[in-house]
């Protein structure tokens, strides 16, 4: 029996926005996507984005796998207005549809039936506001392309996608860098901005929504509204860069290479001709390994967030336990004080 994915507490808040850190990999893990499988991912991933009105912060598309930093914000209280839903519509259903709901719309209204209108609305706006809408869409359009793409039957992914709760501040930056520095910890590429499927490389290239999903996870619950200006204006690009250096420098161990990646006196030279490095030399410590917690931490963040989470999640946890937060291990130790996780793991912490 499949576990019951983990949902934050508030997910029907009319105010609290939820983070979640998604991943899902191929089955049996197979190498199968390429640079035409990985554009049409993000292509799939964009169109899930703009009917659900959830917001990707940051994601890395691997040959196996992915990881995605999606903010759901909480679902307006007074419903979408029409031309709201109907935008958000044509991001998934053609012209046609998206005309023959209009005009229902106008002649229910017309007709004073607000029973039937609020019937047809929700019928599409149930799907919109939801993390497991936003990726039934994206992983089902996604393999459906896939399967005729390579003439093949069957379940592309090994198994249901996980999902890990993420706290705005010091737990979404650093997941953020985690994501983008995938690449670089496979010695896939020596730059995260090589690799052109993250949102990093994406947001160097000069893409909006790239630039704006990362100010929102560098500065969310800030006040920032994640816009593209604030990316270059704010100083958060530098920010940024610094930090994923940090995490993407080479290690060695007497003169052997541990971990592939930029070379020190690379990283130190672009540091040094930045003003303000404002690099955050504990994250850049954790990023440079696989974090087994942001994939099955349950909820990453400070204390009180982790043990809200507990307390919302009560029933799944087991009767002795007394509270969420655990302090966390291995290479997230570096953050320990800062940053907790839901799940206390002892085996392949990084």
């Amino acid at each position: 029996m499949a576990q019951k994915r983990w949902i934050s507490p508030w997910k029907d808040s009319e105010e609290k926005p939820s983070v979640y850190h998604v991943v899902s990999r191929v089955v049996e893990r197979r190498f199968a996507f390429g640079p035409e499988e990985k554009e049409k991912f993000r292509m799939f991933m964009r169109m899930a984005e703009n009917f659900t009105g959830c917001r990707v912060l940051t994601y890395c598309v691997m040959s196996n796998h992915f990881h995605i930093l999606v903010e759901v914000p909480p679902k307006p209280k007074e419903g979408l207005p029409d031309e709201v839903l109907l935008e958000r519509m044509g991001a998934l259903y053609s012209k046609g549809r998206v005309a023959a709901v209009a005009e229902e719309l106008v002649a229910l209204r017309r007709r004073g039936n607000k029973v039937a209108e609020a019937a047809l609305k929700e019928s599409y706006c149930y799907r919109m506001n939801d993390l497991s809408q936003f990726m039934k869409v994206l992983l089902q359009r996604f393999s459906h392309w896939f399967n005729r793409a390579h003439d093949r039957t069957g379940r592309l992914w090994e198994q249901r996608f996980k999902s890990v709760i993420v706290e705005s501040g010091v737990a979404s930056r650093t997941m953020a860098a985690y994501i983008d520095l995938n690449p670089v910890r496979a010695g896939i590429c020596e730059d995260p901005a090589d690799y052109r499927w993250s949102g990093y490389a994406e947001a160097i290239a000069g893409g909006k929504r790239a630039r704006g999903g990362l100010v929102r996870a560098l500065k969310l619950g800030d006040g920032h509204a994640g816009t593209a200006r604030a990316w270059a204006q704010g100083g958060l690009a530098r920010e940024y860069r610094a930090l994923l250096l940090g995490g993407a420098v080479e290690v060695r161990v007497d003169g052997e290479v541990k971990r592939r990646g930029m070379k020190r006196e690379r990283v130190g030279k672009e540091l040094a001709a930045m003003e303000g490095r404002g690099s955050d030399l504990a994250i850049s410590k954790v990023i440079r390994h696989r974090v087994r917690y942001f994939t099955d931490g349950v909820a990453i963040g400070g204390r009180e967030f982790v043990d809200d989470v507990f307390r919302g999640c009560r029933e799944r946890f087991g009767a002795r336990r007394v509270n969420g937060a655990r302090r966390p291990r291995g290479a997230l130790g570096e953050l320990a004080g800062s940053v907790w996780s839901a799940r206390d793991l002892r085996s392949g912490v990084g």
